[in-house]
């Protein structure tokens, strides 16, 4: 089998309801990739259908257009049945499709050879969408359908794993007639690396995501720059529950661009850490940043680690040594440090943070060693008596914070992360001159909001996050981070962020 889609491996794919839209969405696509996908099943009515296929045999674009037309059974829209679907790809192979995707439950009707010359002068792809799960017998089903009269066999699955995702992107390893497609939140990541591992294709979607998990064509091209990604290319990944708000995938694939160095930088949703590890030498990960509520487990896992990192207690950062050994650093102690020196004197300030998690215990470690009076408060008390056993730090009941007076007060929990929002603390608590939130998106929290109204300077979490990012990045790669480039990076996407909310919200009626 043969499944060469021309040079572009990302294929956009087209669903709308009517043939203008279509058509809309064909021209954007186009301006990304020459590989689109057609769902024709999308289109409302036979009208439409007829319509948009009597437009493309007109316009002939100069791209690889892959016709579907997938039935309900197959995960699709289309209600028809199965000789009717064979029509439609039919027409859309006579109107310059040169592929026609067929699901299995469609081909086993119809005898391979005959399929082969219906939708003549297209090549044929068969596929397979299992949107229960990730099947056990990958292999043997892929031998299944190589004999049902594709060129091209395409499987699609739901992970219930981050190990699914792995076992269906190594389907493709060494081939070019699979295109392997993880689907699902844990499916995510392997999107991008199934080009990797030698995937025919990656879908992204034009406007409308028809399946779980689908990124958008914007997001392969530009964050993830999907389309040059190739076995060479080392990999580099974030973990965390949630994930979906992490910006490092832009931090670092911008350093990536920048230096013109052959990585990319991935998110994995991990709820848990060992399925996860499983599947770093399948994914081929180089290095991985940790985020909540991972960075004081992901110790037990290690081989080894910086020194400073195991007083910490907590791991934001890790390198994959030779063997697969795992060696773990903390940035996010540089981050607090540079965050804070630049506002003020650290030595003898009173410095107060809530919470006790490991970005907590980084900055209480780092202030303690600059000289600070570091005190804890806490949701749980004993986390925060233990953290300051380790660190000489004071711990200060909840109650007591309307009568106490700090030179800085820093959230070090996720409350008021996009997009829960919300704020750890009252008004009346804020008795400081400085607040930092760890959180920075949004850039300015609730919790700023609450201090610039009372006249207190405020910090950013974008200050700690960028600072904790440049030392990965030098950590990885052995090479100092692009960090004006990685700065407007984050900054533009903040801005745009904040200013399509601001939109949202002067949209409502009044």
């Amino acid at each position: 089998m043969d499944g060469s889609f021309g040079k572009d491996r990302v294929c956009g794919v087209i669903a709308a309801g009517t043939a203008h839209e279509m058509k809309s969405q064909m021209r954007l696509g186009l301006q990304t990739t020459r590989t689109l996908e057609l769902r024709l099943d999308y289109l409302r009515n036979s009208r439409e259908r007829t319509a948009f296929l009597g437009w493309l045999r007109r316009v002939h674009p100069r791209a690889v257009l892959i016709a579907t037309c997938r039935s309900r059974q197959g995960g699709g829209l289309f209600q028809g049945g199965w000789k009717t679907q064979i029509e439609i790809l039919t027409q859309a192979a006579r109107a310059g499709c040169r592929w026609c995707d067929v699901e299995i439950e469609t081909a086993k009707h119809i005898a391979p050879d005959e399929l082969r010359r219906a939708l003549s002068p297209a090549r044929v792809m068969v596929s397979h969408h299992d949107f229960r799960g990730t099947p056990r017998n990958l292999p043997g089903i892929v031998r299944q359908m190589a004999h049902a009269g594709g060129q091209v066999v395409k499987i699609a699955a739901q992970c219930h794993s981050i190990s699914d995702s792995a076992r269906i992107c190594g389907l493709a390893r060494g081939r070019r007639d699979i295109v392997a497609i993880p689907m699902g939140e844990l499916g995510l990541a392997g999107r991008v690396l199934s080009l990797r591992e030698g995937s025919a294709l990656a879908y992204a979607a034009v406007e409308q995501t028809t399946a779980p998990g689908q990124l958008s064509l914007d997001a392969m091209e530009h964050l993830y720059n999907a389309a040059r990604i190739t076995r060479r290319t080392r990999v580099y990944s974030v973990i965390g529950n949630p994930i979906g708000h992490s910006l490092s995938p832009l931090l670092h694939n911008t350093a990536f661009r920048a230096r013109k160095f052959d990585a990319v930088l991935v998110p994995f949703l991990v709820r848990d850490l060992r399925d996860f590890l499983r599947s770093v030498e399948p994914f081929g990960i180089a290095g991985f940043a940790v985020t909540i509520p991972h960075k004081e487990s992901i110790l037990r896992h290690l081989d080894d680690c910086d020194p400073l990192a195991a007083r910490i207690g907590a791991v934001n950062t890790v390198v994959v040594r030779g063997g697969g050994r795992l060696y773990g650093y903390n940035t996010d102690y540089v981050g607090v440090l540079r965050s804070l020196e630049r506002r003020m004197r650290l030595a003898g300030s009173r410095v107060l943070l809530f919470g006790a998690g490991g970005a907590a215990r980084a900055a209480a470690f780092a202030l303690a060693q600059a000289g600070s009076i570091v005190c804890l408060s806490a949701r749980r008390p004993e986390r925060a008596r233990a953290l300051a056993r380790a660190t000489g730090a004071q711990v200060v009941a909840r109650g007591e914070l309307r009568r106490e007076f700090f030179d800085v007060i820093v959230n070090c929990t996720p409350v008021g992360m996009h997009p829960r929002g919300g704020s750890p603390f009252g008004g009346e608590e804020l008795n400081c001159r400085i607040v930092m939130d760890m959180v920075y998106r949004p850039r300015t929290t609730e919790l700023l909001q609450c201090a610039r109204r009372k006249g207190i300077e405020t910090i950013s979490g974008v200050e700690m996050f960028l600072a904790q990012g440049f030392a990965q990045y030098e950590i990885w790669t052995g090479e100092r981070a692009p960090e004006a480039a990685m700065r407007r990076a984050i900054t533009a996407a903040l801005e745009r962020e904040e200013k399509s909310q601001g939109q949202r919200r002067g949209e409502r009626p009044r």
